[in-house]
């Protein structure tokens, strides 16, 4: 046999085709098969060719091989591409998406919620532990303005007992101050005897001191006089603020004052008039109770109320002022 002979037939003599990638991509020689275990079949299966075969329809093979896991690999994204796609349909708004409304009373009837009732917010000297008595008195006529002589008086008395006895303790006996003073009405008791003070003074033991029960009876006398002079004690009173109470605005307790200027002002007049008992501190806590200062703190609910009340006690005063006048003018 010449060599020639050799090399034609050594195409056809071919037993092993040339290593090829799997579907996933391995590379896997075809004569390693025979020797894997029938496990390893399960695996994506490899396309047998055989032996006779030439290489070109090998290599055709390959490519269709390769197409078909092109064409899979394209069908698997094709397949992830429609689902995404869709996604964006619903987001582009093509296929309308029913928006979340709220729903309305005839859908669900919804319970009312109880109303829960904030506490009042007073000033810091009124505590859960004051006596009702004097959160009474603070909500209802501390630095609301006064204009009734016998109210003025009241207070006056008031004032210089806190002296000598708390806002609660008078509060509580209030009667019998009342009882005691006729009512505070001035004109009966600028008329108490020698007699009446002494019973005053046996009865009204667990009150106020003599010197302090003689001070009212004084007092009393001094403002049937003011009264002749100014047409009324309110007038007297108010005229040192020109009839429009003083509002400081504080914040806080520290920066309300026992006695300012105008205080000591008005003491030293009532002193020069023939009063009693009447010092600055006296003063300015009766200035505070009467409504012509307004020292609620700012932070509560009663600092506006107050200076709400100003505006419809002004007016009648204003009128009793001018026919005060009036009447003065046709006396003289």
């Amino acid at each position: 046999m010449s060599v020639a002979t050799k090399l034609k037939s050594s195409p056809t003599t071919v037993t092993e085709p040339r290593a090829i990638l799997g579907p996933t991509g391995n590379r896997v020689r075809v004569s390693d098969e025979p020797k894997r275990k029938p496990e390893a079949l399960k695996k994506p299966q490899r396309l047998k060719f055989p032996v006779s075969k030439s290489p070109q329809s090998v290599v055709q093979s390959n490519v269709s091989v390769d197409s078909s896991c092109s064409s899979d690999s394209s069908s698997s994204n094709s397949s992830v591409k429609t689902v995404s796609s869709r996604k964006t349909v619903k987001r582009i708004g093509v296929k309308p998406v029913k928006a979340k409304v709220a729903p309305t009373a005839d859908e669900v009837v919804a319970e009312p919620s109880p109303v829960l009732s904030e506490p009042l917010k007073r000033c810091d000297w009124i505590t859960s532990f004051s006596d009702p008595l004097y959160t009474s008195l603070h909500d209802k006529e501390w630095g609301v303005p006064v204009h009734d002589d016998w109210k003025l008086f009241e207070l006056l008395v008031f004032s210089q007992a806190l002296a000598e006895l708390s806002w609660s303790t008078i509060l509580n006996k209030r009667d019998i101050f009342r009882k005691l003073f006729d009512n505070f009405d001035p004109s009966s008791v600028a008329q108490f005897t020698e007699k009446k003070l002494l019973s005053l003074k046996v009865n009204g033991s667990l009150l106020l001191s003599e010197p302090k029960l003689r001070a009212v009876v004084e007092n009393a006398k001094q403002m049937l006089k003011v009264q002749q002079e100014f047409g009324s004690f309110s007038s007297y009173c108010w005229g040192f603020v020109n009839h429009k109470p003083i509002r400081n605005g504080f914040r806080y307790v520290r920066q309300v004052p026992v006695k300012t200027p105008k205080a000591e002002l008005i003491s030293k007049d009532m002193m020069q008039r023939g009063f009693r008992c009447v010092g600055p501190t006296v003063v300015y806590s009766f200035m505070q109770v009467a409504g012509i200062v307004n020292d609620h703190l700012v932070t509560c609910f009663r600092y506006q109320e107050c200076n709400a009340n100003v505006k419809k006690d002004i007016k009648p005063e204003i009128e009793r002022l001018t026919k005060d006048v009036e009447n003065m003018r046709l006396s003289c």
